[in-house]
């Protein structure tokens, strides 16, 4: 039973960061790919940054390219997201999700695709 739990969300200032932490548990065998989500009011839940389970692979989303880096440490099961120079366009919910991939698998951010997800945490930027 896969479980995702964000956490570290906030408020902060334009220009701030923050890390954003979800914690895994239950993808036994290690072969998923991984993304993060955002969903600002208003708008559809947009996929900003994924990582696959081979080392190295990762991919952003235009907007945050250069300031946001997705990461994954797999001696505690944890997806990280560090953000820097935030924006104010940056507010919104954001979510971990997860999806079974192989080592031919692109890193894609269809929200249909992705299986498991977590419940969120809100980051707000003023």
């Amino acid at each position: 039973h896969v479980q995702l739990v964000e956490s570290g969300g906030g408020s902060v200032q334009a220009g701030g960061s923050l890390r954003l932490s979800c914690a895994t548990s239950g993808m036994t065998n290690g072969r998923y790919c991984m993304g993060w989500f955002r969903q600002s009011p208003g708008k559809e839940r947009e996929g900003i940054a994924g990582i696959h389970y081979s080392p190295g692979r990762t991919r952003y989303i235009d907007s945050v390219k250069g300031r946001f880096t997705i990461s994954k440490d797999d001696t505690t099961n944890t997806l990280y997201l560090s953000m820097n120079n935030l924006k104010p366009e940056d507010t919104g919910m954001y979510y971990c999700a997860a999806r079974v991939c192989y080592y031919g698998t692109s890193i894609i951010f269809s929200a249909s695709a992705f299986d498991y997800w977590g419940q969120g945490t809100q980051v707000t930027v003023s």
